[in-house]
């Protein structure tokens, strides 16, 4: 990595929190609820060997000498000059160790290291409480090394944040009922906690006023700044530990009343701090193992820097909610916020099965239960509506508020572009996750009991085709009537109708055949033979579709409609019977082999420069749209190589170097993993859970 000055999330699973730090200036910090970095002070710093001189980490902007206290004084004083003085280390001597489970920053005598271990959350049903305390507290362990062996005096250290909420005062943790646990915090909800007896803790206006502080002083409460300092003597090497803490009680959401279901198991902040500092030994270990799951894989160093860094943006976007005594599980979407949007899920699909399966169930149940409807259907530009059937909203609201049931927050009626429905989309998303979800766990009792659901998404494809049977093709020809004569669109929703239009899409077409074939499947191992051999016939007209389309050596984005963009997302669908492990359905000399033959003919054909390959290597989604998304570049990647047999050299070469550079840019490093690069930039889906697409690349192996 050329520029190591780029945000990361360091977050407790299940706390929607993020203590984000990395990109120099006051662009990180303790974040609760966010869509984007908490814009905090984060002071990591240590004297120099020059006394009352202090260099810092470059995680803050200097705070003017007319600080808070000119607030107050109303000019009666000018304000003092400080003793103290702060400067950030030279930046070409700062070094950073970026690992999955560990994010190690070290200059001069100073080590900071932060620990956030990815971890599986036991099912909520089954669980014991104390595996679910271990797997949500929601804090983040840090440590802090000062290594004064060769210094000549004490010097002094210190960690700690500008607060930012106009709702809550700074504060001094200490009551003495936690375990001893003591720190800064902001009201109720953030704070750096420790138990260590030498570590004292203040608040002032600025940080060097803390420094310069008498201790009778430093609970001073009006202070904005808090920081808990540390002094080492000469000659001596020393660690301290602590807690980066995220508390929100009570109930959080509207729509639905839930609270966060770690409230459940820590009473308080103090609570949480107490538990995570104590468990210190046992979070250790688990951040190792975390950093040794990608140290020994065989991915490259640019695979494995995208992984880690996806894996930790989706990690921060998580959210496990209490509802009435039962688990929600809910993945926001970034810096848009959204609750569980469903083309997301079905990306997350393959990361949540590994880590938490009952995660993928709940949502499932979730969108039955609460966020489906059935409508009708229409040909374009015919005012005639037919039998549709049962789908699923694009998402269930937005920042803790849940849309009404039936309707997301996003979809509105009327158009053909942004913010239309994404009907047969959702629909082929939760037949995509829940067919997944059953191939994997074989979960029967659950499949019992959705059969009927399985049934009612059959239905509901067939009516999306055509109403006449013997003019079906197996591709979606019919818009939903939520659109209102509009036209519906796909989760490539800010691309042109290259991957945007969801009729006729062969991005669609994919994924739609994909869910034949797992219906078929499925149906036929559940004695369903009728609904087998429409399933089956269905997948056979879909395939035939599509690999007859292919025109010279390329499949036209949208077929029959006079559209000539080529789109790497034309394999995507075929992960879901790979993943299955569904050998029949991608035997190139079975079944479906002409499909197969079809999208290997094209994939080689586009993936070139000035049709789907960007001037540095990297991958573009369309031949027609600069807009290309990490997440699916991905996911295409794993594709190629695994199913399509595609040279790995082919895959791989300037693309992955290509594609660290646009998470590494400058400026927009800022936003953590983003998704959505315009030309190489990150312009949208900033701050994002999505890239854990990549995930699939260690099943390579």
């Amino acid at each position: 990595m050329q520029n190591i000055f780029f945000n990361t999330h360091h977050a407790p699973i299940g706390a929607f929190a993020s203590f984000t730090l990395g990109f120099p200036g006051a662009s990180g910090g303790l974040g609760l609820e966010l869509g984007r970095p908490a814009n905090q002070n984060i002071y990591i710093g240590l004297e120099s060997e020059e006394p009352l001189r202090y260099e810092l980490l470059p995680f803050y902007e200097e705070v003017s000498a007319r600080s808070e206290s000119e607030r107050y004084e109303a000019g009666l004083h000018a304000p003092l000059a400080s003793a103290a003085q702060l400067r950030s280390f030279e930046r070409g001597g700062i070094r950073r160790e970026f690992q999955l489970g560990t994010d190690t920053w070290s200059a001069g005598d100073l080590t900071f290291r932060i620990h956030s271990p990815v971890r599986s959350i036991p099912d909520p049903e089954l669980a014991e409480r104390e595996d679910l305390r271990r797997a949500l507290v929601p804090a983040v362990l840090c440590e802090l090394t000062v290594d004064n062996t060769r210094g000549a005096h004490s010097r002094r250290a210190f960690f700690g944040f500008q607060g930012d909420d106009p709702y809550s005062a700074m504060r001094v943790l200490g009551d003495g009922k936690a375990d001893g646990v003591r720190g800064v915090g902001q009201g109720r909800h953030l704070a750096i906690a420790t138990q260590d007896a030498d570590v004292r803790c203040g608040l002032g206006f600025r940080l060097t006023d803390i420094l310069e502080e008498r201790s009778e002083n430093l609970d001073f409460g009006l202070g904005v700044a808090g920081a808990l300092l540390m002094d080492v003597p000469a000659g001596e090497r020393r660690t301290f530990e602590f807690a980066v803490c995220f508390y929100r009680g009570g109930i959080v959401t509207s729509g639905i009343d839930c609270s966060y279901y770690y409230t459940r198991l820590f009473d308080r902040i103090e609570d949480v701090a107490a538990y995570a500092l104590g468990a210190a030994p046992e979070i250790l270990a688990a951040s190792k193992a975390s950093d040794d799951l990608l140290a020994h894989s065989r991915l490259s160093e640019d695979q494995r820097f995208m992984l880690a860094h996806a894996i930790r943006g989706y990690c921060a976007s998580t959210e496990m909610l209490d509802r009435d005594g039962e688990a929600l599980w809910v993945v926001n979407e970034g810096e848009y916020r959204m609750i569980n949007t469903f083309d997301l899920t079905v990306d997350h699909l393959f990361f949540e099965l590994k880590m938490n399966p009952w995660a993928v169930r709940n949502v499932l149940d979730q969108f039955i239960e609460t966020y489906s409807y059935r409508d009708e259907v229409h040909f374009p530009g015919d005012t005639a509506l037919y039998p549709g059937g049962l789908s699923f909203t694009h998402d269930m609201g937005v920042a803790n508020v849940f849309s009404r049931p039936g309707h997301s927050c996003y979809e509105k009626t009327g158009l053909d572009g942004c913010f239309s429905h994404m009907t047969h989309e959702q629909l082929v998303n939760w037949l995509c996750c829940a067919t997944t979800y059953v191939a994997y766990t074989d979960d029967q009792p659950w499949l019992a009991r959705r059969l009927s659901i399985f049934e009612e998404c059959l239905q509901s494809l067939l009516n999306r085709d055509h109403p006449d049977p013997e003019q079906r093709n197996g591709l979606m020809g019919l818009d939903s009537s939520r659109t209102d004569h509009g036209a519906e669109i796909t989760t490539y929703d800010s691309l042109d109708k290259s991957l945007g239009q969801a009729r006729n899409n062969v991005y669609m077409g994919v994924k739609t055949w994909a869910s034949y074939v797992a219906l078929e499947r499925l149906f036929a191992a559940q004695g369903r033979a009728d609904l087998a051999r429409t399933s089956g016939r269905q997948a056979d007209l879909c395939a035939r579709t599509i690999a007859q389309s292919l025109e010279g050596c390329c499949i036209p984005a949208v077929i029959g409609e006079g559209n000539t963009a080529r789109i790497l997302s034309a394999i995507e669908g075929l992960v879901f019977p790979h993943f299955h492990g569904d050998r029949d359905a991608l035997d190139p000399e079975g079944r479906f082999g002409n499909l197969l033959g079809a999208l290997k003919t094209h994939f080689q054909n586009v993936l070139k420069p000035g049709v789907c390959l960007f001037p540095d290597g990297g991958w573009k989604l369309s031949s027609t749209s600069n807009n290309s998304w990490l997440s699916k570049i991905y996911l295409a990647q794993h594709v190629a190589r695994a199913v399509l047999g595609i040279d790995h050299a082919m895959v791989t070469a300037n693309a992955d170097a290509a594609h660290v550079e646009w998470l590494l840019d400058p400026e927009l490093s800022y936003w953590a993993w983003s998704d959505q690069m315009v030309s190489g930039r990150a312009l949208g889906s900033r701050y994002y859970p999505r890239g854990v697409t990549a995930i699939l690349w260690l099943s390579e192996e």
